[in-house]
């Protein structure tokens, strides 16, 4: 019999107007999420097929929602990371979060070279300078800023670009607003006639986000205090202080008692409205790169490659609305690819201290560390700095992996943004492992009254299923010389 997780207390949920104030990880999720699959491959398929792919957006935006909502629920009920319950799996010790540690090291060090890159050259259009200069600028000054650690003043500074993003976007979007019609003609389930899978695959597989943006969620509501954030041992800055209010002890039955449930199904309805809000958000951010690409480059046939797709629309941009129009759309694409590359770092720099943590652990008391711990008790005596807690873990995955790495493959490679198909690639494999290993732990390791629901369960699977045949078609397209 599997042995269940759940937190001893339950912190007291908020009520009212109140809940608004735990919505920022919502916005934060959504600013990491409107990366290349909004600026790059949304108005490349919108060229093609204008809204012929709606539906196709609007289904994945739902599975999206699934997903990242059961990554909280985890959290919320144990006071874990998603990671620690896959960690309890059975088999050899950790080996399904070794399979998503090793290649995610890859995949984070090149995502984030990309969309760095893709910044560069899209100011170089607009500024004298070099597009390798931006690019490795941009990568440093967003690695000093999560660096710092503090979750809330990132939280906030998500907030206000992830608000003006959707503010810009929407504006571009609705002064080329085609008839309603149009749009509402993708509604419809449809597969085009000799459909590109060169063009469609990647941009499915970045609508919202890769397979470890899916987890990250459940880490930004755990630092925000949902459910009482993470136990103590496992923090790494301590909570807002309104979370620390909600916090308070009271006698409560742990994992079965009515009053702690009530409040554990409180939680799950306050994340989401959080999960509700960072896939509308994204949903529209999206749309309005759609509109942009089906009015603007549609009619002039244009289909851009990598970052031309950011200059082509701001020079089409232009034409309908002047010089003011040019630097609105260009602001909102830098808000978008600068603030996906800031929480980007962030949620990978979370996610390996985590994997770290969690793989070291059964070595910390022991005579002989091993590898890992040995090299960061190395570190230790080199910097001076204790390299088993979890905020300096996580300083040195952001400073090396997302910070150094990627300036080096900007500075190596003329065009990083098609070294980002490896990371494609681990994502489309991950996706479906997550969906479903993440579905087992909440059906096995949480309490019955706080597990999924049958529609939740439901949905969940299908995700899975979903990404499952997108991975086989993609991994094939690719690998058989498709792209």
């Amino acid at each position: 019999m599997n042995r269940l997780l759940y937190r001893g207390e339950v912190a007291v949920p908020p009520e009212g107007r109140q809940k608004l104030r735990w919505y920022g990880p919502g916005l934060m999720w959504m600013l990491s999420a409107v990366g290349t699959g909004s600026i790059l491959f949304t108005p490349r398929v919108a060229s093609v097929y204008q809204y012929e792919l709606f539906w196709l957006l609007l289904l994945v935006v739902f599975f999206m929602w699934v997903m990242i909502r059961e990554m909280a629920r985890f959290s919320i009920v144990t006071g874990r990371t998603v990671l620690e319950g896959i960690h309890t799996l059975g088999g050899p010790r950790g080996w399904a979060v070794w399979l998503i540690f090793v290649p995610q090291l890859l995949a984070a060090a090149v995502g984030i070279a990309g969309l760095s890159a893709v910044v560069g050259s899209s100011v170089q259009s607009f500024l004298p300078g070099s597009a390798t200069l931006f690019g490795i600028v941009l990568v440093v000054l967003c690695s000093g800023f999560v660096a710092s650690g503090r979750y809330m003043l990132i939280e906030r500074f998500s907030r206000v670009m992830a608000l003006l993003l959707m503010a810009m976007a929407v504006v571009s979007a609705v002064v080329i607003f085609p008839a309603p019609q149009a749009v509402l003609s993708g509604l419809s389930p449809t597969i085009p006639n000799d459909p590109d899978l060169y063009v469609i695959l990647p941009w499915v597989g970045t609508i919202l986000a890769g397979s470890m943006g899916i987890v990250w969620f459940g880490y930004w509501t755990a630092m925000r205090g949902f459910g009482g954030g993470l136990l103590s041992r496992d923090r790494e800055e301590p909570l807002p202080e309104d979370a620390r209010e909600a916090e308070h002890k009271t006698e409560l039955e742990p994992g079965t008692g009515e009053e702690y449930i009530a409040r554990a199904r409180a939680w799950i309805r306050v994340v989401t409205g959080a999960a509700t809000l960072g896939v509308v958000g994204g949903l529209v951010v999206i749309f309005a790169f759609m509109v942009l690409g089906a009015e603007l480059l549609a009619p002039k046939g244009i289909l851009p490659e990598g970052s031309d797709v950011a200059v082509d629309l701001t020079r089409l941009f232009s034409e309908v609305w002047g010089t003011a129009g040019k630097y609105l759309l260009l602001g909102s694409i830098m808000i978008a690819l600068g603030g996906s590359v800031l929480a980007n770092q962030d949620g990978w720099g979370r996610s390996f201290a985590d994997m770290t943590i969690i793989l070291t652990r059964h070595k910390r008391d022991a005579e002989r560390p091993g590898v890992m711990l040995g090299a960061l008790d190395a570190l230790q005596k080199i910097t001076g700095w204790q390299m088993r807690e979890r905020r300096n873990v996580k300083r040195l995955f952001v400073a090396t992996v997302t910070g150094l790495i990627p300036i080096i493959i900007i500075a190596l490679f003329s065009d990083p943004v098609k070294v980002m198909s490896a990371s494609g690639i681990i994502a489309a494999a991950h996706t479906p492992f997550i969906a479903f290993i993440a579905l087992y732990v909440n059906r096995t390791r949480l309490p019955v009254a706080l597990r999924p629901g049958w529609f939740i369960t439901l949905s969940m699977a299908l995700a899975g299923l979903f990404y499952l045949g997108f991975a086989c078609v993609y991994l094939w397209d690719y690998f058989a010389g498709g792209s």
